[in-house]
């Protein structure tokens, strides 16, 4: 049924929906994971640090359970289940690991169902939100690399992740001093998990030439770019709160400053520092440690940059005046 629904989505796209391919494959790019990340780092440093680790925190929570269920169900991409199945344009190209449930379904699950989610909000910024999560999970059925399951799956355990990060919070702004009790649990979490991935057993099906049609160690990559995510998040969350501490209540001009050096500093480890860390560390451990860099980036290098730089700059402003 599921695969039936995709070959009449297809055949509509090759039609009459030629006009909304374009815009539907835009909508996805919404949903990939550079994207969250860099909508959640800019939150995070330059708007509201708390809304921002909200995101993060939620974000992080629904990429070890979407890698977790990745590698438990193991289900093949649509097109290796059926070869009718024609992925449109470059999607495909972005469609990594397992197919259920989709991680661009919770991604945006993460990043615009986090805003739907929290009933202090405007309720019209609500509902944006949530139509943009339904269009980029329809936008991945449409374009050929997502089952209707693997999306409706995606979405709601996303946004019940983000549920409980609310009640997390909510919970943690009455006990702060269990913060570190959080971060040793999301972490053994994490690493169990990775043993998980790394040793269980994995389906071998081959083709009629005899060809593996997915090498699951690969499809698990995904699962291991989660827990490193996860661990650092949990971590550089810990430091910055108790040794950092920076602040968002700052003027305009310094969160242009912040949104700018903050980006060139996240794509120089994202695309320099990770890629030779990969080279370097072999195997999965390669990218859960290139992982851990990136989130640890964002979470405790950056701001505890800023906090030392605005100090510095305050004590500079400071002697000027005194002079």
């Amino acid at each position: 049924m599921d695969i039936e629904i995709l070959l009449l989505l297809q055949e509509f796209r090759n039609g009459a929906g030629a006009v909304l391919a374009d815009f539907l494959s835009k909508m996805t790019f919404l949903g990939e994971l550079n994207t969250a990340i860099v909508i959640m780092a800019v939150v995070y440093w330059c708007i509201s640090k708390d809304f921002g680790t909200y995101l993060l925190m939620g974000w992080s929570g629904n990429r070890l359970v979407n890698g977790t269920l990745k590698v438990t169900a193991c289900v093949y991409r649509p097109w290796i289940r059926d070869a009718r199945i024609i992925p449109y344009g470059n999607t495909q190209a972005t469609a990594t690991g397992y197919s259920f449930p989709s991680g661009h379904s919770m991604n945006a699950a993460s990043v615009f169902g986090g805003v739907s989610v929290r009933k202090d909000l405007p309720r019209t910024l609500r509902i944006v939100t949530g139509m943009i999560v339904a269009m980029i999970c329809f936008s991945r059925v449409f374009v050929g690399v997502h089952t209707p399951q693997d999306v409706l799956v995606g979405a709601a355990a996303g946004i019940l992740v983000m549920w409980l990060t609310v009640k997390l919070m909510d919970w943690l702004s009455k006990h702060p001093e269990k913060d570190k009790i959080v971060m040793w649990i999301g972490i053994v979490l994490a690493l169990a998990v990775a043993l998980y991935a790394r040793f269980k057993s994995y389906p071998a099906d081959y083709d009629a030439e005899g060809k593996l049609l997915v090498d699951g160690m690969k499809m698990a990559n995904d699962t291991f770019k989660a827990v490193g995510w996860c661990s650092a998040f949990l971590a550089g969350w810990v430091l910055e709160r108790r040794y950092v501490r920076f602040s968002t209540d700052v003027p305009g001009i310094t969160r242009v400053i912040r949104l700018v050096c903050g980006m060139l500093g996240y794509y120089a480890v994202n695309l320099i520092l990770c890629p030779l860390l990969k080279n370097w560390i072999p195997g999965a451990a390669g990218t859960v440690v290139s992982c851990f860099v990136q989130m640890f980036y964002i979470t405790f290098l950056f701001p505890w940059w800023i906090r030392l730089i605005e100090k510095s700059a305050g004590r500079s402003q400071t002697d000027l005046n005194r002079k």
